[in-house]
């Protein structure tokens, strides 16, 4: 095993901010909805606002980064052991199975990683901005606004809104139980940490397959 900067420094920053805006948007819309009561109603509603800000800004660098950087990639769907990634997160998990991909620089992510962030990124996420940008910008009957935004009902974005904020929080609950499948309870957590992470030795594997070949020939 040797010990691989996998995660970079911007990509650690978009990813623990990210986590702490989307656990605030939650704990605060939430309260917006009537569920819980914390801030205030109020100060939820100002408070969601200006997270959500944050969050648009930090979209608009993070697709910046990813397209500059080539990091996009890792996002592309794959089908290719898909249906064995399902079957180890099920059942190989629980028998101690060995992981049916490995991970490497250029691929961080699995099978079933990859569709759920596509799917993440490519409609949860833009459902939540634009709903939630149309909620900001509403024109109610008593107030002066942007006249051309003059939507006759917030019903539907309500519930657009809505069912993408309880997919967000059906993805944070499934996050945070796979982080704990790494090697160890805490490896993955580390790695976000730290950037580092203990990958298998691409140089030593070729040197191993190609012995083996060796003494299949002897």
């Amino acid at each position: 095993m040797k010990k691989v900067l996998i995660y970079k420094s911007f990509e650690r920053f978009w990813h623990w901010t990210q986590a702490i805006l989307i656990f605030f948007l939650m704990l605060s819309g939430f309260e917006i909805h009537g569920s819980i009561s914390f801030f205030g109603f109020e100060n939820a509603v100002t408070y969601h606002n200006v997270a959500a800000y944050a969050f648009m800004i930090l979209i608009v660098f993070a697709i910046f980064w990813h397209f500059t950087t080539g990091e996009w990639r890792q996002y592309v769907p794959t089908f290719k052991s898909l249906k064995s990634q399902l079957d180890f997160y099920l059942f190989g998990i629980f028998r101690n199975a060995p992981h049916p991909t490995k991970k490497t620089v250029l691929s961080k992510l699995n099978p079933l990683q990859r569709l759920t962030y596509f799917g993440l990124k490519i409609v949860v996420i833009p459902v939540m901005v634009f709903s939630g940008i149309l909620y900001m910008l509403y024109r109610y009957p008593q107030k002066e606004g942007i006249t051309a935004l003059n939507i006759e009902s917030l019903e539907i974005i309500a519930v657009l809104h809505t069912i993408g904020a309880f997919l967000l929080v059906a993805f944070v609950i499934v996050h945070l139980y796979l982080i704990t499948t790494g090697t160890k309870v805490l490896t993955n957590l580390q790695a976000m940490l730290t950037g580092y992470e203990e990958l298998e030795d691409e140089g030593d594997k070729e040197k191993k397959s190609l012995n083996n070949f060796e003494n299949q020939e002897g």
